[in-house]
């Protein structure tokens, strides 16, 4: 039976609870950069599904990878060894400074992972993680006390005891906050909801030492910055400075829920057999498609190629930048997750651009209420960087 995109809004309004401010659009296929909805408009998408797809839509060794492995196996649980998830994990290890990986089925799981283990290991009482004004690290109550936002935190107080929030980029200020009961400081190496900005490689030193200094973790929240999109597997691996505990989810199985998190075997040894677990985490299906997605992205010449197209987004916003600075002050970035920061009037705007590119067939959204947010599928090609940039640039001439 053919639907419209007004069936299915009509229908999911019904019986959908109202945490999405949804576009009036119900996608129904997608291949590439591209997606249709069910009134047959095609759409270049620069969002990604918010940083997951990295491969595309229906990318064909993922979609053979999770039909081969559905007609073998499943689920079993975790009670169990399964081939993908032994194998995912060892790609994850081989590939990384880690020794050992759980893994779960979203981002805000990985880091509930990782806020526990840094507690249970620290001992001794202490508890307190230290995060950044504008950070995001998840929607439980643990992540969202994480999050150093007040947005997320307002109607769910009071949020779980051991979180607080430093300045953004004030060393300084964060040395204040550390005390007999803080654990661990966590952080994202670029921040993505809070507006696309990449913490300076000093910065995140300087946290290395402070955390080495007390005798702290440092947790990077690789969510949105992993798994190739920064340029290389991993955000952390272009600042030269090593995590103790790093978080991955989005875009590890290229649009499947998977979460993952990763530590060293001396702190991995905290947790033993009941101390955390997850009946999903890992499944078959979804590890075939993480491996499948691994795999891919080590492939000879595939990272330096998201650089090299990264570079030539940057250099075609800094075009707009320069040619709208009453609309826009700059680009920030890295890799493929490139923000363009606006200018106050340009603030006042956001929204409605992102809105007005929607409804020309453009997909990309506003983040940290300051910069419009690109994240593309790292298989985005000039040609499509240069079909965005020219829509784009035509909608802020109206401006």
């Amino acid at each position: 039976m053919e639907v419209s995109n007004e069936d299915l809004r009509t229908r999911g309004d019904r019986v959908f609870v109202g945490t999405y401010a949804r576009y009036p659009a119900a996608m129904v296929k997608g291949k590439g950069c591209l997606l249709w909805d069910a009134d047959g408009r095609e759409y270049l998408d620069f969002l990604s599904g918010i940083a997951v797809c990295s491969l595309g839509h229906c990318y064909p060794a993922i979609t053979e990878a999770i039909c081969r492995q559905a007609g073998e196996l499943v689920h079993v649980s975790n009670l169990y060894y399964t081939g993908p998830q032994t194998e995912l994990a060892e790609l994850l290890v081989d590939n990384s400074f880690a020794e050992k990986v759980f893994l779960a089925n979203s981002g805000a799981e990985a880091n509930e992972a990782a806020i526990k283990l840094a507690r249970i290991s620290s001992g001794d009482g202490r508890y307190e993680v230290i995060s950044l004004e504008g950070s995001f690290h998840g929607r439980t109550l643990a992540t969202v006390a994480a999050t150093g936002q007040a947005k997320f935190h307002k109607g769910f107080e009071p949020l779980p005891e051991g979180f607080v929030h430093a300045p953004f980029g004030d060393l300084q200020a964060l040395e204040k906050l550390i005390n007999a009961r803080t654990c661990a400081i966590l952080c994202e190496p670029l921040q993505g909801e809070g507006g696309v900005r990449p913490l300076d490689p000093d910065y995140l030193q300087g946290m290395r030492d402070l955390c080495d200094r007390h005798g702290l973790l440092l947790i990077f929240d690789e969510i949105q910055t992993g798994i190739g999109r920064t340029g290389s597997l991993f955000a952390y691996q272009q600042t030269g400075v090593v995590p103790d505990i790093m978080t991955l989810a989005k875009a590890l199985a290229n649009g499947l829920p998977i979460g993952a998190m990763l530590t060293t075997e001396k702190i991995a040894a905290s947790f033993v057999p009941g101390t955390h677990a997850s009946t999903f985490g890992g499944n078959p299906v979804v590890a075939a498609a993480a491996v499948t997605t691994l795999k891919t992205l080590l492939q000879d010449g595939f990272l330096a190629g998201v650089r090299s197209r990264g570079k030539y987004l940057q250099t075609a916003l800094q075009r707009l930048a320069d040619r709208f600075p009453d609309l826009l002050v700059g680009v920030r970035g890295r890799g493929m997750i490139w923000g363009l920061v606006l200018t106050e009037k340009g603030n006042s705007l956001g929204g409605e651009i992102v809105k007005k590119m929607f409804e020309r067939g453009f997909l990309f959204n506003y983040a940290g209420n300051v910069a419009l947010r690109f994240v593309p599928p790292l298989i985005v090609s000039e040609s499509e960087i240069d079909r965005f940039i020219k829509e784009l640039a035509s909608l802020l001439e109206e401006y």
